[in-house]
């Protein structure tokens, strides 16, 4: 072992001596200069297409009826099936000491409503005589599904009518506590009565709403009367207000009173608006003259055609043989804002997704995973929307395609969305929050209205490369 020790020193002076005495071998400093490149001189074209046709797949529906000059006269109904509640409380409760029963309809206290808050109007609720269809669509027509005499109940409301009510995961489906407007709906309390005994005699009718909807199909919302404003309903419940004896302690007996969600508008189930929306000439005009808009709920998106070729080519011309690395790709959609009445603001959210696979994202999981799909979040004080995400995009083409770009990874279609998260505290002692994007879907918040000023955009591509001398 020893001996072995002492050849292998010796062989270690010897590469030693020999790495000094010849300069080109051993160990070398590489000379080597390295730059990062900005490049944003591409150039983005697109269109508007009309889009009146849309899936929904979310629990917010829109409810009213708005004039806006600028903008158009929109009209905006629902249907919704049930999420029950899988248990209802029984114990030491009767049919008859349910007390009443009520439709509340909640929105956002901030942001809840587009036009006049003081508006009158009214609105009718019918019951569903049969399942809604899946996939069901924005221009879904009611006939058929209701009877006209199956009246549940009607109610006068306002945007400014609502009662004021402090809540969290209702609202938002988050851990943040979010104040609303409620719209309170009276139900007829026989109504009540019947989901109670239906539970009492069959539980297993509550454990789903397929089996539910054989017993209450489900409510088709719509306004009888009135104009002036339609408004962003966030959670949609049915509440049953009971009251029954508890004791207080082993001699004392008390009368209180309760209330139960027996029912609710989820994410899980069937529900859809239904949106009737008659264009202002004035967006038609900017359509037909080449301006590319984007009007929500089922107005129109934007379809473009992305230069990732360009972007590519004249990225390999510049980089030659040196190694490069491509830090980042973005693009930044500066937006001017069509005067209209009521001041109707851009959408909060925009999905840039390939136009091949729209449909498939919306009716899929409805994530965007920033190879074929992104979203960006309009930033009000610049005016612009960024879409930051596209590395992978550019990567995917490069490294799995030979740098050679398909037409599908050149045609997207630019569309309003909304965007649900979760959001949930890190850490009970040191606080901070953290979002999760939970679903994208096609936007019915609100009324949404920008221009995109194509012309101005700017792509830009980052990179690091690396000369060896």
């Amino acid at each position: 072992m020893k001996h072995l020790v002492n050849v292998i020193l010796a062989v270690a002076v010897l590469l030693a001596l020999y790495a000094c005495t010849d300069e080109t071998i051993g160990v070398t400093i590489t000379d080597s200069v390295s730059s990062i490149i900005e490049d944003s001189s591409f150039v983005i074209t697109g269109h508007s297409v009309r889009n009146d046709r849309v899936q929904m797949r979310t629990s917010t529906k829109m409810l009213g009826v708005l004039h806006a000059d600028g903008f158009g006269s929109l009209s905006a109904e629902a249907v919704t099936m049930w999420m029950p509640a899988m248990r209802l409380d029984t114990t030491n409760v009767k049919p008859e000491w349910i007390d009443s029963c009520r439709l509340k309809l909640r929105m956002p206290y901030s942001n809840g409503f587009t036009g006049d808050s003081l508006a009158p109007m009214r609105l009718s609720v019918y019951r569903l005589n049969k399942a809604l269809p899946s996939p069901i669509y924005s221009d879904f027509d009611p006939s058929g599904y209701y009877d006209f005499d199956d009246l549940l109940a009607t109610e006068s409301y306002s945007p400014s009518s609502g009662w004021l009510e402090i809540g969290s995961s209702y609202v938002t489906g988050t851990a943040v506590t979010d104040t609303v407007r409620v719209i309170s709906v009276p139900m007829p309390t026989e109504l009540g009565r019947e989901l109670f005994n239906t539970y009492v005699a069959d539980p297993a009718k509550f454990s789903s709403p397929k089996a539910f909807a054989e017993v209450f199909p489900g409510i088709y919302i719509t306004n009888t009367y009135g104009s002036g404003h339609v408004m962003n309903i966030k959670a949609t419940e049915l509440d049953v207000y009971y009251h029954k004896h508890v004791w207080l302690d082993d001699t004392t007996e008390t009368d209180s009173t309760f209330s139960q969600s027996y029912l609710a508008s989820t994410p899980e189930i069937i529900s859809n608006n239904i949106i009737r929306f008659s264009i202002d000439d004035a967006i038609t005009s900017m359509v037909n003259s080449g301006e590319a808009l984007i009007v929500a709920p089922a107005g129109y998106e934007v379809q473009v055609r992305f230069p990732i070729q360009d972007i590519i080519d004249k990225y390999r011309v510049n980089v030659g043989n040196s190694q490069a690395l491509i830090n980042s790709l973005s693009l930044e959609l500066p937006v001017s804002i069509p005067t209209t009445e009521y001041d109707i603001q851009p959408p909060t959210y925009l999905l840039m997704v390939k136009t091949s696979q729209k449909d498939n994202f919306i009716n899929g999981d409805s994530l965007t995973n920033n190879k074929d799909s992104f979203y960006a979040i309009y930033d009000a004080k610049e005016k612009k929307y960024v879409f930051s995400g596209l590395r992978n995009y550019v990567l995917n083409i490069i490294n799995n395609q030979g740098g050679i770009a398909t037409e599908d990874d050149i045609n997207f279609t630019i569309t309003p969305v909304d965007v649900t998260t979760y959001t949930y505290t890190q850490s009970y002692y040191y606080g901070g929050t953290t979002s999760t994007v939970t679903k994208i879907s096609p936007m019915v918040s609100r009324p949404a209205i920008a221009r995109l000023l194509l012309d101005k955009a700017k792509i830009k591509i980052t990179y690091s490369k690396q000369i060896v001398d």
